[in-house]
């Protein structure tokens, strides 16, 4: 007897591949499990065949197999989010680090566009990624969610990470802490070219700005195959200026590089990418917004004065051979300066810094935090419901406007041997409702020039606005774990020495935070006022157009 295995998850296969849908608690017949990556083969019960995600089933026993017994509740992410960080990994845990010979490939993991780019209407039926371990306590002094991963059975697989929902296929690395550079048990040394400055400027501290700027384009977005037409995905070319060399990448490549950043740069928010899909991921205009914002995380990459040129972001860009893409991914994933460790890198002013100057910068910055974030949600969401205004009620009604009129004006037509006058006046009346007609037509097509590229950018400014608080709690971290040291040299548990050397380390995360945060409104500053001077000229020009048709129209009444 064949083996069979039930489905926990709801999966729609693509149309027109070889994949098949399937429901929770389905009972599938299996057929194949060598297809590789991910995918099995199997026939349900209507006897059609197809394959299906390897992670959305559960084999049977053939006790399970003869009484079919009712499939277990798919996971709901409202009861996986309560458990949110119930669970923490600490520096020497060992027990979910993955080895380099598992991760090598290019495309060797995590491979299946099918289930690891879901958005976030299909997030609770998404599969466990790991099995939780035994709870470890976090190092003294530091903050649960600064120097610890978080992971549970069900939450793990919801990653909320600024914007994009994302699947946290790697580890938890017990390489991140804080701990082992503020107590300067940390021993690495920094080749003079990987160092980052900040300096003082008339806006305060600032990262040393970019020498070479550069710009990358995302461009040619295509759908491509492998395994003989079984897997299909879409491939980005990007161009970094620097060289004009393409690379194409795929949305997973970008995930991949994501992660690595989050882990690195804990005091930087990173630039959110698109949110997964699982529904239409070849649909042209869904391809077609991907790409645009993707190329949104890639300017704000470019940008930075520290993203732009580390080394992780270099090798996604400049890596054409796979050899040298599996050297380099190895690479980035055994980094020892992840975290806050990353601040032995830093080179910052000797001064030190005034801690009540300090804690009422960062306040400031919390409380803007808190009302930005609500407001650039405010302005997505408008952008979302006026697309769908245009696209519906405003373009219907102006095409009820326009048939009302044009059937006026047939009605007039009708009516012979009346004054001269009378087919003059029925042709611009009738012209009048066609005129209305087309201009629900251009209502319908607008969005994509202004309502879409806005909403495009403040997904940007989500994704950047909902990582701070991250930034300056991983800021609050260190500051305490300061406080902690002050105390004990006052109990003379730490020698004094010791406790000066916290307090500069303390400085240069401040230091970080301080650079980090003018660079944001510096940036900002730029983007939005030019962000919303696009915005007003696409509204400006569609409003004339309307007007321009309405006096076209207008004139023929006076002929």
């Amino acid at each position: 007897m064949s083996a069979q295995v039930q489905a926990l998850y709801d999966f729609t296969g693509e149309p027109g591949t070889t994949e098949m849908s399937i429901t929770c608690g389905e009972i599938l017949t299996l057929l194949n499990t060598e297809i590789g990556e991910g995918w099995w083969e199997g026939r349900n019960a209507k006897g059609e065949t197809g394959l299906f995600p390897a992670a959305y089933v559960r084999k049977l026993t053939p006790e399970e197999s003869s009484q079919t017994k009712a499939a277990p509740p798919a996971p709901r992410y409202d009861q996986a989010a309560d458990d949110w960080g119930d669970s923490q990994f600490s520096a020497g845990d060992n027990n979910f680090q993955r080895g380099a010979s598992h991760e090598d490939g290019w495309d060797d993991d995590w491979d299946d566009d099918t289930y690891s780019e879901i958005g976030p209407s299909q997030q609770q039926h998404k599969p466990p990624s790991y099995t939780p371990q035994t709870p470890l306590t976090p190092l003294p002094g530091m903050p649960i969610n600064d120097y610890n991963h978080h992971i549970d059975d069900n939450a793990s697989n919801f990653g909320s990470s600024v914007g994009t929902v994302r699947k946290n296929k790697f580890a938890p690395s017990s390489k991140i802490s804080g701990e082992s550079y503020l107590l300067a048990t940390l021993n690495v040394e920094v080749p003079d070219s990987d160092k980052v400055y900040i300096i003082q400027d008339e806006e305060g501290y600032v990262w040393s700005p970019l020498s070479q700027p550069y710009t990358v384009t995302v461009a040619s977005p295509k759908k491509e195959s492998k395994f003989k037409g079984i897997k299909s995905f879409i491939a980005y070319q990007l161009t970094p200026s620097f060289n004009n060399i393409q690379v194409s990448r795929r949305y997973k490549h970008f995930d991949w590089l994501h992660e690595r950043l989050q882990e690195k740069f804990t005091l930087i928010p990173i630039p959110p990418l698109p949110d997964k899909q699982i529904s239409g991921r070849y649909d042209e205009q869904l391809i077609e917004r991907r790409r645009v914002q993707l190329q949104e995380f890639v300017d704000w990459m470019c940008k930075h004065p520290v993203l732009s040129k580390s080394e992780v972001w270099q090798h996604f860009l400049t890596c054409t051979d796979e050899k040298r893409w599996k050297a380099g991914k190895r690479q980035a994933e055994r980094d020892n300066l992840l975290g806050l460790n990353y601040c032995v890198s830093l080179i910052v002013p000797e001064k030190a810094l005034l801690q009540s100057q300090v804690d009422h910068i960062t306040e400031q910055c919390h409380i803007f935090i808190n009302s930005m974030d609500a407001s650039v949600k405010a302005v997505s969401n408008m952008c979302v419901l006026q697309t769908k205004r245009f696209q519906g009620p405003y373009k219907s009604d102006c095409q009820k406007i326009g048939e009302a009129f044009y059937s006026l004006g047939n009605s007039l037509g009708l009516d012979e041997g009346s004054i001269v006058s009378k087919s003059k006046l029925t042709s611009a009346i009738t012209m009048t409702g066609g005129i209305y007609i087309e201009i629900g037509r251009m209502y319908d097509e607008q969005p994509k020039y202004d309502w879409e590229p806005l909403g495009d950018k403040f997904h940007l400014y989500k994704g950047i606005v909902g990582s701070f608080p991250d930034v300056l709690a991983n800021h609050k971290g260190a500051v305490q774990k300061k406080r902690e040291c002050e105390r004990l040299t006052a109990e003379h548990k730490m020698e004094v020495a010791q406790l000066n050397e916290v307090l500069r380390r303390t400085d240069v995360i401040s230091y970080a935070l301080l650079a980090e945060i003018n660079h944001f409104k510096s940036e900002r500053t730029v983007d939005l006022k030019a962000t919303m001077q696009k915005f007003l000229r696409q509204q400006i020009t569609f409003y004339k157009k309307i007007v321009d048709k309405l006096e076209t129209t207008l004139r023929y009444y006076d002929e």
